[in-house]
């Protein structure tokens, strides 16, 4: 289950361009300087990283990108495709030329002097091999195994209230015993996800509880049930799995997530709230929490610039404390959003990015 899961994950984040041809390269598009005119694809790109190969800003990328509608699946990029930098009407355009495909039918003319009819030749690629729009293994914990709740929903879900012997800490293949609080099991699942309440997002300026981070440490399917009191096989143990451990269900539709980097088109005056795993600062590829959500505008593939506060200090001639200006420490590119908090992935870094730091709209998209 796990592995078709992590397939439809990736599926789901595949480089997505369909409806976009239409689109004409805007006048503030700005192609990097050195750009190359032909990229191989090759296995490991994203299409953030082909994106910086030609733009100043990677985010853009679909005003530029031109749907070839003769080759096979012109909406995903494959190991192996051509794109190439081509002007149409004096604009600049990005075309991807689909390698092993014969899209047209041809005739060739044989030694003996006969004509052969060729037909066209498809090349057949599995949705799970074209390129991510991000690193896939910078965030998969965080689509399979993380989730944000409110405190209703801790309280309100079912949770482990001990194993089949005294131990307090249990792991696969173990039996374990749960409560529902609620509805004493009124619609008891054949499975679920073990969970553990973990850091409390709270907004550094109103002090809201944004949420609570949930992270799953296993699971567990269904024996039986007898007296308001469920019994339950660990199935996979990631953590020791322990009391009060709650029970939510499998996530494994609500993963799905396709997007292409775009700009948000409200403001956004955004701040880094949490960090995973790290103390002082972040860089390229780890994965920050901001206080904004869905209902800020946001959803998953928006890109955001970050701002890394001026410090305060002190005029050596004046003596008086001066404000030093902001100065951009990288771009984040969200991937799972919530009602109130995003997930981002820090996609490019050329400051230390802190706890704190602004996340706003990148320059000149609004």
């Amino acid at each position: 289950m796990m592995k078709s899961l992590l397939r439809a994950v990736s599926a789901g984040l595949l480089v997505t361009v369909a409806g976009l041809s239409a689109l004409q390269a805007s006048a503030n598009v700005t192609l990097k300087n050195g750009h190359p005119e032909v990229y191989y694809v090759k296995q490991g790109d994203t299409l953030w990283d082909i994106s910086s190969q030609f733009l100043e800003s990677p985010w853009q990328w679909p005003e530029l990108w031109h749907v070839n509608e003769e080759i096979d699946n012109p909406h995903l990029i494959y190991p192996g495709d051509v794109i190439r930098l081509v002007y149409v009407d004096g604009r600049p355009q990005l075309q991807v030329d689909r390698q092993g495909a014969e899209p047209k039918e041809t005739v060739k003319m044989m030694a003996d002097g006969s004509v052969v009819k060729l037909s066209p030749q498809v090349r057949v690629l599995p949705l799970d091999t074209a390129i991510p729009t991000i690193p896939m293994s910078s965030i998969q914990t965080f689509l399979l195994d993380a989730l944000v709740v409110t405190q209703e929903d801790i309280v309100s879900a079912p949770y482990i209230i001990a194993g089949s012997d005294r131990r307090v800490i249990y792991a696969e293949n173990d039996t374990v015993y749960a409560r529902d609080p609620v509805t004493a099991w009124a619609d008891l699942l054949q499975s679920y996800g073990v969970f553990r309440v973990g850091h409390q997002y709270v907004d550094p300026d109103t002090r809201e509880v944004l949420g609570i981070e949930a992270l799953q440490v296993g699971s567990v399917r269904t024996i039986d049930q007898a007296d308001g009191i469920a019994t339950f096989r660990i199935n996979e143990s990631k953590q020791d799995i322990r009391p009060k451990d709650r029970l939510f269900t499998s996530r494994e539709g609500r993963v799905q997530s396709a997007f292409h980097p775009s700009a948000p088109n409200t403001a956004v005056d955004a701040k880094i709230i949490h960090f995973f795993d790290r103390l002082h600062s972040v860089a390229r590829n780890d994965v920050v929490v901001i206080n904004k959500g869905s209902r800020d505008g946001l959803r998953d593939g928006h890109v955001l610039e970050v701002m890394h506060i001026g410090e305060r200090v002190k005029d050596p001639v004046t003596q008086a404390m001066v404000q030093l200006p902001a100065a951009k420490a990288g771009s984040l590119v969200l991937f799972r959003v919530y009602e109130k908090v995003s997930y981002a992935l820090v996609i490019q870094a050329t400051l230390p990015i802190k706890l704190g730091d602004i996340a706003t709209n990148p320059a000149g998209s609004l």
